[in-house]
């Protein structure tokens, strides 16, 4: 048994199965699935995940079977586990494409015959390899997914096997590819019309403004989701993070910044915002508060349908899930402008402005963490105040980026306003898909 395996073994039977399993994800590259199927089984009985345990202890009872290779890697898809799904599909892909082994002769008395040669109960390879590049884009392994389709091209038909092909080269920033495997498909039906139309937008998108490279996070942003984003964070950048954030406790500076920055895309474009849309949630009414003041619109209690508003939300994945889903398809000049973008937890639909990318926020008037005068760290206590005296007070924020540490490229407003200027004929148009991948541009985040 590996360190690995036995230090999750050892999670486990301390009482700690999140542990467990969070070490068996990070490590299940280096095991086989008959190696973790035992724990995995125990973890799962744990769980109440039925499906898997009964898969996982088919798979311990005969692990050479592509088709309970598939049935344990299908269960761990669907309970959230996709990188314990990998090596499992993997494996069954590898067997289902072997060509047969010859029977073995038998004897029997002074006579030899051959055996009748059982099959292997295995579902058809194309049905594996969907399987496996599910697995694969579930945790952001956009080139391993392309090479494997791109490997078994021949096994594959349009929908929805060539269209992930699209996707992942999209997500792994092979534009030109993309475009190429995108133009021989044949027309989408069904179920696969939306999907066509969403990778075809961000064709478009990419053609309008190529990124310049595999850091332009900015840029790939708007490919791929087509919203704006206004702020780079300016810690780690060359160090794993390229303009994301991992943890941010927000401050009231950062929420009047980002306002002077929705401000600047607002007047590239040359968009005039008819009225402020405010959310239910306290401090996504607080925010548009204080912008509908900032821009002198009047505000209030958004509604489906209102033309021409300009909908603020703080964050979206705090806000009622049903008040979000109705934010999907727009209406005529409306946009909506979240200020902390959720990019490993993606909100419900994709905001036509982001201030920034962050993996976990704590808003300014949440509880934080604070450092005394005597250098320790306590919890600070939250902030009651109502939507009007928060709002007044991110009016009063110096509207200033933070200092970082020197290593972010330069974003000043003139850098952004050209950007946006450009996308200005492509931007704020159909649906606001939710993208769940964060592409190309590769952040660190914690586990």
């Amino acid at each position: 048994m590996t360190t690995e395996l036995s230090k999750a073994l050892a999670l486990f039977e301390s009482g700690d199965p999140q542990g467990s399993m969070r070490t068996l994800r990070l490590a299940a590259d280096e095991h086989t699935s008959a190696e973790i199927a035992p724990l995995v089984a125990r973890l799962a009985a744990g769980a109440g995940f039925t499906d898997l345990a009964e898969a996982s202890t088919a798979l311990v009872a005969r692990p050479g079977e592509a088709d309970r290779l598939y049935r344990f890697g299908y269960a761990c898809i669907e309970r959230g586990v996709p990188a314990l799904a990998v090596p499992a599909m993997r494996e069954a892909l590898r067997l289902t494409l072997a060509p047969p082994a010859a029977p073995a002769p038998q004897r029997t008395g002074l006579f030899r015959r051959k055996s009748k040669q059982q099959p292997d109960p295995t579902v058809p390879p194309r049905q594996v390899v969907l399987e496996l590049v599910t697995s694969l884009e579930r945790g952001e392994r956009h080139a391993e997914a392309l090479a494997v389709l791109r490997e078994h091209d021949a096994l594959l038909g349009d929908w929805p096997d060539r269209y992930l092909t699209v996707y992942n080269a999209l997500m792994s920033g092979r534009i030109a590819l993309a475009r190429e495997v995108f133009d021989a498909l044949c027309a989408p039906e069904g179920v696969w019309v939306e999907p066509g139309q969403r990778v075809e937008r961000m064709l478009e998108r990419a053609a309008a403004l190529p990124p310049a490279d595999e850091h332009d996070l900015r840029g790939w942003h708007y490919v791929l989701t087509g919203g704006l984003l206004t702020t780079l964070s300016p810690y780690g950048f060359s160090q794993g993070m390229t303009g994301r954030w991992a943890y941010l406790q927000d401050d009231f500076d950062s929420c009047r910044y980002g306002l002077e920055r929705l401000r600047t895309v607002l007047e590239a474009t040359g968009r005039k915002p008819a009225s402020i849309g405010l959310l239910p949630d306290r401090g996504s009414q607080a925010l548009g508060l204080a912008a509908a003041r900032l821009f002198d619109i009047p505000a209030a209690p958004h509604q489906p349908g209102s033309r021409g508003a300009l909908v603020v939300a703080y964050d979206l994945n705090a806000c009622d899930p049903v008040v979000v889903a109705d934010l999907r398809e727009r209406a005529a000049d409306e946009l909506l402008y979240e200020h902390a973008t959720c990019w490993t937890e993606t909100p419900g639909v994709t905001a036509d402005v982001s201030t920034l990318l962050v993996q976990s926020v704590s808003a300014p008037w949440e509880p934080g963490l604070q450092i005394t005068g005597d250098g320790e760290a306590q919890r600070s206590e939250p902030d009651e105040r109502s939507a009007e005296e928060l709002a007044e007070a991110i009016l009063t924020a110096e509207p200033v980026p933070g200092d970082g540490d020197g290593q972010t490229p330069a974003d000043p407003d003139d850098v952004l306003a050209a950007f946006a200027a450009r996308a200005a004929g492509s931007w704020a148009s159909g649906p606001r898909d939710r993208i769940r991948s964060s592409g190309p541009v590769r952040s660190s985040r914690f586990t």
